[in-house]
This record gives C-alpha cells, sequence and structure tokens, in this order.
C-alpha cells in the first residue's frame, strides 16, 4: 500500500522503503511509529501511520499522523473517517494536546474530507525539508 500511495501522491520517485527497513522502525523496543490497518471484508483497505510530536509551547505530546491512505475501491465508504477517528483515540487516550497533519494542496477531495471533520488548515506556518544530502552536507560542513 506504501507504493499505491506513492503513486496517488505522484512521489513514486522518492520511494525507497522496503520491508525490513519498515519493520524496524514499526516493530522494535522503540518504534519510530506506529500504524492502524482498515481491513473490509477481509480485504486491506487502507492504513494509516502516525508518530508521536511534541509542542513546546503546550508542554505536552500531539501526534502527527504521517499518512492516512484508502485504497480507490473504498473510498466513500467511512474507512478513511475510521482510520482518523482511531489515530484521534490513540491521541485522546495518550493526553496529546493535539494532532496534526499535512496534506497536498491539489487534493482537494483530503481537505474537503478533513475540514468536514472540523480540521483547520494551518495556512500561517511553511513545511520546510532537509533530506538526507542536505543533512550529510551539514554534518560534513559542522566538522570543518
Amino acid at each position: 500500500m506504501i507504493g499505491e500511495l506513492a503513486d496517488f501522491e505522484r512521489l513514486a520517485h522518492e520511494l525507497v522503503v522496503t520491508g525490513p527497513g519498515l519493520a524496524e522502525a514499526l516493530f522494535n523496543p522503540r518504534p519510530a511509529a506506529e500504524a492502524v490497518i482498515a481491513r473490509v471484508g477481509g480485504e486491506t483497505a487502507g492504513f494509516a501511520l502516525y508518530y508521536r510530536n511534541f509542542s513546546t509551547f503546550m508542554g505536552r505530546e500531539g501526534l502527527f499522523l504521517e499518512d492516512l491512505y484508502v485504497r480507490p475501491a473504498f473510498r466513500g465508504q467511512g474507512v478513511g473517517r475510521g482510520l482518523l477517528a482511531r489515530v484521534a483515540e490513540v491521541a485522546a487516550a495518550r493526553g496529546c494536546g493535539r494532532m496534526e497533519w499535512s496534506v497536498l494542496n491539489w487534493n482537494r477531495r483530503a481537505i474537503g474530507f478533513y475540514e468536514a471533520l472540523g480540521a483547520k488548515p494551518v495556512n500561517d506556518w511553511t513545511i520546510y525539508r532537509l533530506d538526507r544530502a542536505a543533512l550529510e552536507a551539514i554534518k560534513n560542513s559542522a566538522h570543518d
């Protein structure tokens, strides 16, 4: 399903995860992330992958929903809502101050879905990213 998500998001060229690498990230004593799988009639219908974050201002843990993906055949059947509700339930049970996620600007269907649930966009922040090469360059320049 991760490959399907990468295709859907037009980011297949960035896909490098392997089965063993994913298993190591999710199923070790200190997992980097957690996942919820949705099944409908015994078929895998979608997944949500999330991890802990922290708000300095709130002084509380939060959850970041990294991915929410529902296979096309199962869209419009409440699968996405169920996955999001399950992650929200986890966040509430852990006493999280908030739950956040990103959505691609062109994904109007997802934006409509999230807004219908009461989610609000955070328009005054811009996401920045250092990829692996940039991280290595910074690390190497710190020793010059």
